[in-house]
């Protein structure tokens, strides 16, 4: 097996850590539409990306950051969901944990996709400092598409953050006014340049 760099833990398999969490929806967990509240979906998200990432990393992990939530398809009470979640790239202290939700009604077997998101996850230790974790084994193709994915997400996420932090312009709310013609809303501030 060819050497991980700076790498005092061994490293494991995506398989290893690779968690599923099934749960019914209930009545309790419906929205004022009827439909199951997104934040319930998102605890739920939380918890299998929490599972999966202290599997791997043997240690507490924390929710860093979570990836875009598209919600593509409703979930309905009584359907069954499933929430699929693989660590996709670790770096020194973080994992970065794809997760797929399906929900299945159980009396037609209409199985639908409704999110896919990616949480990083950093793992503490005893002390609450950042832990390292364990490399991972890329067994095949698909594995190591996504750990050049997260990679990539990864880099993208640390150049907008750089980006942001030298290009913030000085707030002026006389461009302001002139950008937000058009838009649904009315500036009615009484002190000038006072917001």
């Amino acid at each position: 097996m060819p050497a991980f760099p700076e790498q005092s833990l061994p490293p494991k398999s995506v398989q290893f850590s690779r968690t599923t969490i099934t749960e019914l929806m209930i009545p309790s967990y419906a929205n004022f539409g009827g439909k199951i509240h997104g934040g319930i979906l998102l605890s739920l998200m939380d918890k299998v990306a929490y599972v999966c990432a202290a599997k791997h990393a043997g240690n507490y992990c924390v929710t860093a950051s979570i990836d875009t939530v598209n919600f593509l398809a409703p979930v309905e009470v009584g359907e069954l969901v499933s929430l699929m979640a693989s660590v996709n790239y670790v770096g020194k202290t973080s994992l970065m944990v794809g997760i797929r939700v399906v929900s299945e009604n159980v009396k037609t077997n209409v199985v639908k996709h409704t999110n896919t998101s990616y949480f990083t996850m950093v793992a503490k230790d005893e002390h609450n400092e950042p832990a390292e974790v364990p490399g991972l084994i890329l067994e095949n193709y698909e594995q190591v598409r996504r750990f050049e994915e997260g990679r990539q997400r990864k880099l993208e996420k640390l150049n907008q953050a750089a980006r942001q932090k030298h290009t913030k312009p000085e707030f002026n709310i006389e461009l302001s006014k002139k950008e937000l013609e058009g838009e649904r809303c009315v500036i009615a501030i009484k002190t000038p340049g006072k917001l």
